[in-house]
């Protein structure tokens, strides 16, 4: 059997949609990812045993990004130093005097989980250990505190200019589309409803107290004392470290300015290299995951200068957070090398050659194109868990399809909805990056994070479809907005009062 029959056609599919069957029926993301994996390989070889397994760890291999594994374990050691140092408790009580109710607990966590719009990674786990302590005395759900930082992390980084998600898209537009990517992702923002969108429902869901679906069931567990409702197992062998008791807030908040500072300080310097001439065009073609990985070992090294000194941390305790950083990422990193390996697989087999296709086919320049363009976004992203793979294919995909400049504004409509589409897809896929992370920052069990999310996207991902439709009649962008914010409040407040 030819191989060459399954590539760029609907077979192409088929490798991460049983991922994520898999994942959702049996609550197991690992052998789940790795079958799929495995299915891609023997759909890429024709079914010929030794062939696939020498194209699945070829694949694996080529797939794996040494860049960010080695930002996530640098990261992760600066959490255990931050745990270490006291930094993070003495944060945790001084929240705890200053945040008198759940209610209070979760706002600031969508606070801190704004602030930090560098990068969605380090929004997921800082935001994560930091404020975990807090929403477990206010007896706020896991499932409830992951999505309030999956909720402020990819749909932040996609309206910030100063972030590595703007540097992605950046590198996704062609150089022929007769407009810079840093100023068609600032023209992005206004439109970008899945992003704004969500966060309008993460204050207004906090504002109210109103939970739905099985939200609310986790919730009222909470309630009850059970943070977890299911998988809490999971968490019991995390390894309680030491806790000095010389620390203090500053422990915590001057290593966070120093990264948030020193990427920021690295990719418009990286930018310059890359023969920028101003800090704009500095943003939009920097090195994000260099700038990062400096950023962190930066961070690290100050961190040894401000805790060892006044012996917040010992020269040992300090090496040791190494290695325990590395096992605290351990899961996430296994699930982000199979989440790449399921992506690698799907370029192998065309799975972009595939989408083209059916949306050059079915979709002309017409006012439904940016609906289309977002719901093509949701369903890519979702399957393959990657929303940057997404705009990747689909961003080049939505600009050759308004060449002139009498449709700039159609382009920036159809670009916004790919983006929207692909973080909302993002969101909502169990093999998703981000979404691992989020699970990994709350400890909340992965498998409950998905299920729970899933449910407050879609009506998110609903009225932003609305959206896009009437994006194509109306290219004003305050009215999309409104009308769009103004559906999104009507639904919700419906849904409220069914469900009192």
């Amino acid at each position: 059997m030819d191989g060459s029959m399954f590539i760029g056609t609907w077979w192409s599919l088929v490798p991460p949609l049983l991922a994520i069957a898999l994942a959702l029926i049996t609550k197991e993301v690992y052998s789940s990812l790795f079958i799929g994996v495995a299915m891609g390989a023997l759909l890429y070889t024709g079914f010929h045993p030794w062939n696939a397994f020498v194209a699945l760890f070829d694949i694996m291999k080529s797939s794996m990004n040494l860049n960010i594994l080695i930002f996530d374990v640098l990261l992760g050691m600066i959490i255990v130093l931050m745990a270490k140092s006291g930094g993070s408790a003495a944060y945790g009580r001084w929240a705890g005097s200053k945040i008198k109710n759940k209610k209070s607990a979760m706002f600031a966590t969508t606070g801190l989980g704004i602030l930090i719009f560098v990068d969605d990674y380090f929004n997921c786990l800082t935001v994560g250990s930091v404020m975990r302590p807090v929403t477990d005395k206010y007896r706020v759900s896991r499932a409830k505190l992951a999505y309030i930082i999956d909720a402020t992390a990819a749909p932040v980084c996609i309206i910030a200019p100063i972030s590595s998600w703007a540097a992605a898209v950046n590198s996704y537009v062609p150089a022929d589309a007769g407009i810079t990517g840093f100023q068609l992702f600032l023209w992005t923002i206004p439109y970008n409803l899945y992003a704004l969108l969500t966060l309008v429902m993460v204050f207004y869901m906090i504002g109210t107290g109103f939970d739905f679906g099985l939200m609310k069931k986790h919730e009222q567990n909470a309630a009850r004392g059970d943070l977890f409702t299911s998988g809490g197992e999971e968490f019991d062998q995390v390894k309680e470290e030491e806790i000095s008791s010389n620390g203090h807030v500053i422990d915590l908040i001057l290593p966070v300015l120093v990264l948030i500072g020193t990427a920021i300080g690295a990719m418009i310097y990286t930018g310059f290299l890359g023969g920028a001439t101003d800090i704009v065009t500095a943003f939009s073609g920097c090195d994000a995951e260099t700038s990062l990985i400096f950023a962190t070992m930066i961070t690290v090294l100050f961190m040894l200068v401000l805790y060892l000194p006044r012996k917040v941390v010992t020269f040992k305790g300090f090496m040791d957070s190494f290695v325990e950083g590395f096992k605290m990422m351990i899961p996430a990193i296994a699930i982000l090398i199979f989440a790449w390996s399921l992506k690698g697989m799907g370029d192998a087999l065309e799975i972009g050659t595939f989408v083209k296709t059916i949306v050059g086919t079915n979709a002309s320049a017409s006012v439904i194109l940016p609906a289309i363009l977002f719901l093509v976004a949701i369903f890519l992203s979702f399957s393959t868990g990657t929303s940057w793979g997404t705009f990747a294919i689909l961003v080049p995909i939505a600009i050759a399809m308004f060449p002139s400049a009498d449709n700039m504004q159609m382009m920036i409509i159809a670009v916004s909805a790919v983006l929207s589409g692909a973080v909302c897809g993002d969101h909502v896929s169990p093999i998703s990056d981000t979404t691992v992370m989020s699970s990994a920052g709350a400890q909340s069990n992965h498998i409950n994070h998905v299920t729970t999310q899933m449910q407050y996207a879609a009506v998110v991902a609903v009225v932003s479809a609305v959206g896009f439709l009437l994006a194509g009649f109306v290219h004003v962008w305050w009215i999309v907005l409104g009308v769009s914010l103004i559906l999104l409040l009507a639904v919700l407040t419906v849904l409220r009062k069914v469900a009192k």
